[in-house]
């Protein structure tokens, strides 16, 4: 069994809760949050202990999964490497990317093992493209298209502290983009808008916005992201090369379509992200359990967590100064 100690207990805490105290590898032993009465609750709930943060690190378990506010990850990924501990952290590692700099090269120096919280990694459809370019079966890549949309906006008060569209949504994918191609971009123009709600615009952020990606190897790619869309979660990529193109579709509550005269009657979309991707969650989890308990799995790492906020970072000055951003100089 590995013991896992959970930090942060809010809505992504508890879905990573969810995860810890399902997995038969795991014994989640215990809880840890600025607030104590929410620690409590997660705690008693998933029949672990809660702690002080400080406490997790005397601890004696085996790892620490970091689900706490952006502004905590670099000082809690420190910590965990000092004290020898196994580090799975939320995307990102900290807003400034030289802060996130320092807090990679001291878990490279303690050695110890860590993964970065991309779980559209483990997205079975998504996982089903990788497998088909790496076998060969699309060719040389040439373009690449990247969707994530809606359903609804977050509130203001958590956009004037997400790092903004580019750091927060769009990061996700500057991650798939590298990994399905094993490429890297070259450079990057972004573009958006305040066109869902102006108070998006007046935080300094924007709600819609398009970014295209010249790959180190000639390769294109296009992100488009909304905050908003009036049918539910809208998540696909398609890579297309000079063999073929692979695709991760829409994916519907249902598969099943009802046909009426002359009308096919289909279900919806999903009505929120997370029941979209629920499931990736568990999946990332299971892969790094299994890392920890000796198999060689690839699973996204220092370098991918610095390299897709380095990205997130030029586009969000491409965005604010409308001219495109080199990322090989």
């Amino acid at each position: 069994m590995q013991h896992f100690a959970l930090i942060g207990s809010g809505f992504m805490g508890n879905v990573h809760a969810a995860s810890l105290a399902r997995h038969p590898s795991v014994s989640f032993d215990l809880v840890a949050d600025i607030d104590e009465e929410r620690a409590g609750a997660t705690a008693d709930k998933y029949g672990a202990r809660a702690i002080s943060v400080d406490s997790v690190f005397e601890s004696d378990v085996d790892a620490v999964l970091i689900a706490s506010s952006t502004d905590t990850h670099a000082d809690l990924m420190e910590r965990a490497a000092d004290a020898g501990k196994a580090i799975y952290c939320e995307k990102p590692i900290d807003l400034d990317l030289e802060r996130a700099k320092r807090a990679c090269h001291a878990v490279e120096r303690a050695g110890v093992a860590f993964m970065i919280g991309f779980n559209r990694r483990f997205d079975r459809s998504h996982a089903g493209v990788k497998e088909a370019i790496d076998a060969g079966e699309i060719g040389r890549i040439e373009i690449v298209q990247l969707t994530s949309r809606g359903p609804t906006p977050p509130p203001i008060s958590y956009v004037k502290v997400s790092g903004g569209q580019m750091r927060d949504q769009t990061i996700h994918f500057f991650d798939l983009a590298r990994w399905l191609t094993s490429d890297e971009p070259v450079e990057i123009f972004a573009m958006g808008g305040a066109l869902i709600d102006p108070a998006v615009g007046e935080a300094g952020d924007v709600d819609t916005s398009l970014g295209v990606m010249r790959m180190a190897s000639g390769a294109l790619c296009q992100i488009d992201c909304s905050r908003r869309t009036a049918y539910g979660y809208d998540e696909r990529l398609e890579v297309f090369g000079s063999l073929g193109m692979a695709e991760s579709r829409r994916q519907r509550v249902s598969d099943v379509s009802l046909y009426k005269g002359r009308y096919v009657v289909e279900a919806g979309m999903h009505p929120d992200w997370f029941d979209r991707v629920e499931e990736t969650y568990y999946a990332a989890l299971d892969a790094f359990v299994r890392v920890l308990e000796g198999e060689n799995l690839a699973l996204p790492s220092l370098v991918d967590g610095l390299a897709a906020q380095t990205i997130a970072d030029a586009a969000t000055r491409s965005l604010q100064s409308g001219t495109p951003v080199r990322l090989d100089s």
